[in-house]
């Protein structure tokens, strides 16, 4: 898996997150976790965690997306605000938006609402600098 593979793995799993296709996406990072070398790897771990986490929160799995979200978010707050070109702060602040009512309805013991659409989270590619 060159570094060609990689980038191509990557630009698929952005792609796939952004149209809600979560377990796909999961996939997509995983080949480029299992490629990557030293710290990086913790970037795609974080980045595959969080793909889990919506995936488990549209399946009704609210335990599994709490924590998921929570540990992916840990993960890729080490990387803000940006790496890889990737708008890290921003996918953190609209991670934490979304996921804010199934945390709610944890702490109020409550069953959680279904993901709100409007607030699903998306990569986004910082505009490369010249």
């Amino acid at each position: 898996f060159g570094a060609r593979e990689k980038e191509a793995a990557f630009g698929l799993g952005i792609a796939l997150f952004n149209a809600e296709q979560y377990h796909a996406a999961h996939e997509a990072f995983e080949n480029c976790w299992l490629a990557a070398e030293g710290g990086d790897s913790d970037f795609y771990k974080g980045l595959i965690q969080v793909a889990v986490a919506c995936h488990h929160w549209e399946r009704g799995n609210e335990t599994g997306a709490r924590k998921l979200a929570r540990s992916g978010a840990a993960l890729l707050a080490r990387f803000a605000p940006a790496f890889h070109g990737v708008d890290v702060a921003a996918f953190l602040a609209a991670l934490d938006l979304h996921f804010t009512p199934l945390r709610a309805a944890a702490a109020a013991k409550i069953p959680a609402p279904p993901p709100d659409p409007r607030s699903r989270p998306r990569l986004n590619l910082e505009p490369e600098t010249q």
